[in-house]
């Protein structure tokens, strides 16, 4: 899982995620643009959406750490699980 900021909105969920040396900002699974710094990002979508009415610090976007979801990740063999019984 890449770093990201998520912020649910009464018209969907946005994203702003770190895509190698760019962020991302996704509204729900459509992309929105490609910014060099998620503060650019945050402002150019507050512009493009402002009936989403997104706050205008990041602060108060919640914060997903890079490796926070990395334990739940598949392996290219998968996951088998033991059935009880």
């Amino acid at each position: 899982m890449l770093a990201q900021y998520v912020y649910p909105s009464k018209i969907g969920l946005f994203r702003i995620i770190r895509h190698g040396r760019q962020w991302r900002v996704l509204h729900d699974e459509l992309e929105v643009g490609r910014h060099d710094t998620a503060e650019t990002a945050l402002i150019a979508t507050r512009i493009a959406c402002p009936q989403a009415r997104l706050p205008g610090e990041l602060d108060q976007w919640r914060y997903v750490p890079e490796l926070a979801l990395a334990h739940s990740r598949v392996s290219a063999e998968g996951t088998h699980w033991q059935l009880a019984g």
